[in-house]
Formats: structure tokens, C-alpha cells, sequence
């Protein structure tokens, strides 16, 4: 999730240090990232939320080089993008990913203002049908807005989703990343074997499921993403697929304040090949975020393994897929 990525992001690599050293180097690190997040959450709500976006977009950023990353990746796909755009961009990007930040650590004012955001759109008639026949659901979204907001009012529109993610490299920071993720909703599936395993129970049993599908994906196929190939997750297609779920594409999307939310629910995406489903998604999220491109995370490396041997892997696979 944007919060999850934007941390994640700024992990060091692995060193040969000794599991103690190690340990040690975790929790200081992990500190250093939570401290500033403590110290705004004594804040008023309204002011926390501007605090830390301007805190994350004027100092954070350009420390850890946030900044240039987004020109980069603008360059990569948009290079005829002006460049009084590029710029307001590099703001305006790291200063969403801090106000998701502080919005999971605010927990209990987070929800309490956003689960009565406004939900519309014409995919609302089909996931109701399906709950009412007690068929699971997956809803597909990307690090666009908030995830969490959409997370929070489809809870209070009686949708009671698990969430699939991924755990943070820092130990000391997962523990209470986890911990405020599972504040707003359960059940909560960690990446990996058994958390696989948790997911599909839930999806035989009629659940409803979250997952966020625009993270470079190593095991993924290369898809079209603004026009470049971008190693792209087939799994959420296929488990909608296996589960006669509808596969449904939400956003959480801010408001002009900064601080409130519109959460569109689109129709699922029509059940096919995993493939044409799953570049389905990368096209709707591609029309959203071109209508607001400062939403987006465009912060990580969605495109890094748009070549080389991951991408040819990918590459490989999709041709037995399409010639299968």
C-alpha cells in the first residue's frame, strides 16, 4: 500500500552484519521512520494530515531522492509531459504518500471521517447481488488516493474485506505497520505460502477480498502500463476466475481538501483470459490516474523489469499462455 511502499522503499539493502548488529540497525531505522509520525499525531487531525504531506514532499522526498525517482519515471512514459507539470508533480506526489501515511496512524480519526465518504458508480448493483448470494468478491485497486479510504467505507457499506499484503523489510516498523493496518479491518493475509493459503479459505467461504495489483510484480507477465511494459501480477484474475468472484475495480479517490474522499465502485471486469483481464485493470487504473496524475504513487519502480531477464521470463510465459 502507499504507505507500505514508501517505507519499504527506503529500507538498506541487507549487509553481512551479525543478527544482533543487525537487529539493532532494524529498530534504530524503524524508530527514526515512526518518530516523526509520533510527534505529528499530537496534532489536530485536520492540521496532521497538511503537516506531514509537506513534511514528506519538502524534506523527506528530496533526502531520499522521491523527488527525482517520480521525473524519472514521468520521463520513462510521459516525456513530453511540460515541465511546470513534472515539477508540481514532485511535490504533489510525495505529499499524497505522506498523507497516507499519517492517515494509517490516525486510525481511529481516518475512519471515523472517511467511512461515510460518498460511494457511487455502477459496479454498487453487482456487488450486492453477489453478497446476497454469498459469492466471494475481490475488489482490485492500485496506490492511487487511498486504498485505505476505499478499504473503510466499503467496510461501512457492509463489505467485510481481508487484505492481502506485504510485510515491510524493517521488523521494528512491520510490527506497528501491521498493527495499525489490522486496526482498521480483519482479517489480514500476509504475503506468502500460509497467508495464500488464509486467502483461498476465505474466498471458498464467500469472502470478500482486497488486493492491490500495481506493484512490480517478479512472477508477473509484461503488460501494457502508459504505453510501456510493465511485469503485471495474474494471480488477482485468476483467483476471480477459480472463485466465480467478480473482479471489482475501486477507487479511493481525494477530495480537493486533501483530508476527504469519493470512492468509485466501476463494473467488475468482464470474466475472460487472465491475461486480457488483468490488462483490463492496468487500463482502468491508467484512465484514473491520467485524470489525476498526483494521486498516483509514481514514487516506486512500477517499470523496473520492463526489460532484461524478468521481463523476457514474463515475456516467455505470456506467449505459452496466448499460443496455449
Amino acid at each position: 500500500m502507499s504507505a507500505a511502499t514508501l517505507v519499504h522503499d527506503c529500507q538498506p539493502m541487507s549487509d553481512k552484519s551479525t543478527p544482533f548488529a543487525s537487529r539493532m540497525r532494524d529498530t534504530l531505522i524503524g524508530f527514526a521512520m515512526y518518530a516523526p509520525i509520533a510527534c505529528a499525531r499530537m496534532l489536530p487531525y485536520r492540521l496532521r494530515l497538511p503537516f506531514v504531506g509537506w513534511l514528506t514532499s519538502r524534506l523527506v522526498a528530496p533526502i531520499a531522492g522521491y523527488d527525482k525517482r517520480v521525473r524519472e519515471n514521468l520521463a520513462h512514459v510521459l516525456p513530453d509531459l511540460p515541465e511546470t507539470e513534472v515539477r508540481r508533480l514532485m511535490r504533489a506526489v510525495p505529499d499524497n504518500a505522506g498523507r497516507n501515511m499519517i492517515e494509517l496512524f490516525s486510525h481511529r480519526e481516518f475512519s471515523e471521517r472517511t467511512r461515510h465518504s460518498n460511494v457511487f458508480g455502477p459496479g454498487m448493483e453487482t456487488i450486492k447481488e453477489a453478497q446476497a448470494d454469498g459469492r466471494p468478491i475481490i475488489f482490485v485497486t492500485g496506490h492511487f488516493g487511498s486504498f485505505n479510504a476505499a478499504r473503510v467505507a466499503m467496510i461501512e457499506q457492509g463489505f467485510e474485506m481481508g487484505v492481502f499484503y506485504r510485510p515491510m523489510h524493517n521488523s521494528w516498523f512491520n510490527e506497528r505497520y501491521t498493527a495499525a493496518m489490522g486496526a482498521l479491518s480483519q482479517p489480514m493475509f500476509e504475503q506468502g505460502r500460509r497467508g495464500m493459503m488464509q486467502m483461498v479459505k476465505h474466498l471458498r467461504g464467500g469472502g470478500v477480498l482486497a488486493i492491490l495489483t500495481d506493484l512490480n510484480a517478479h512472477d508477473g507477465v509484461p503488460l501494457n502500463f502508459f504505453g510501456k511494459p510493465a511485469m503485471s501480477p495474474l494471480a488477482t484474475a485468476e483467483l476471480a476466475l477459480k472463485f466465480d468472484a467478480p473482479l471489482v475495480p475501486v477507487w479511493g479517490i481525494r477530495a480537493e481538501n486533501g483530508l476527504d474522499f469519493n470512492i468509485l465502485v466501476e463494473e467488475p471486469v468482464e470474466p475472460s483470459d487472465p491475461v486480457v483481464m488483468t490488462q483490463e485493470v492496468n487500463d482502468r487504473l491508467e484512465r484514473q490516474v491520467r485524470e489525476r496524475m498526483e494521486q498516483w504513487f509514481w514514487i516506486h519502480r512500477r517499470w523496473k523489469d520492463g526489460t532484461g531477464p524478468l521481463a523476457e521470463r514474463g515475456a516467455r510465459q505470456l506467449s505459452e499462455r496466448q499460443k496455449g
